[in-house]
């Protein structure tokens, strides 16, 4: 197994609970059973400690980190309504058939939502939710939003709490709204349009914790 294996393998484990909230993860037992060296390893726990999966806990190794609580939940919507409704209208306002049609493409990847709540119905769907954000967020032309939305992980966080086909649905249809309003160049419509997505997705979550 490849490095980028190791890294997927061991995100597909915290995310399905087989390596559950503050387990602590064993690098000798890990590189045995992947049959690789320890390196591998080591670098896949360092991406994920940049993803806030796993901590680093001085003389003691790697555990993996508690899930979010509910202020913290809160905090990082805090955060996403301040930027992205603003970045939902910037990309309206900036968008280009190449960009609009790169958006569009993206929504047609999950016309509707996976039906089931395990990790490998909902794998796919939690990448396509966060590319098109990013994507809507590079259209909009502000690097340090996009930064400071990347830096907090948060789809990786949000899919760990909670995947049902309800919310499945809801989500593909509130992108949809979005994506309709930036390709009209509707830059009030896609700003509106992104914060009633964040709304209903942080009660969303809010109501699963």
């Amino acid at each position: 197994m490849r490095g980028a294996g190791v890294y997927d393998e061991l995100t597909a484990r915290i995310l399905r609970g087989e390596l559950p909230p503050g387990a602590r993860v064993n690098i000798d037992a890990l590189a045995h059973e992947f049959d690789v060296s320890q390196t591998p390893v080591r670098e896949a726990l360092a991406r994920l400690e940049s993803d806030g999966l796993v901590v680093k806990e001085l003389h003691k190794g790697y555990r993996t980190t508690p899930k979010l609580s509910r202020a913290e939940l809160a905090n990082l919507y805090e955060l996403r309504l301040l930027l992205e409704p603003h970045a939902a209208r910037r990309a309206a306002q900036r968008s280009t058939p190449e960009t609009v049609h790169e958006l569009q493409a993206e929504i047609r990847r999950f016309l509707t939502a996976p039906p089931g709540a395990d990790y490998e119905s909902y794998k796919d769907f939690r990448q396509h939710d966060a590319r098109l954000h990013d994507l809507v967020l590079r259209m909009a032309g502000n690097p340090i939003i996009t930064a400071a939305v990347d830096r907090t992980h948060f789809h990786l966080h949000a899919f760990r709490l909670r995947y049902d086909a309800r919310a499945g649905r809801e989500t593909v249809d509130e992108h949809r709204a979005i994506v309709d309003a930036i390709a009209e160049g509707d830059g009030g419509g896609a700003e509106a349009a992104m914060r009633r997505h964040l709304h209903e997705a942080r009660a969303r979550l809010l109501a699963a914790r």
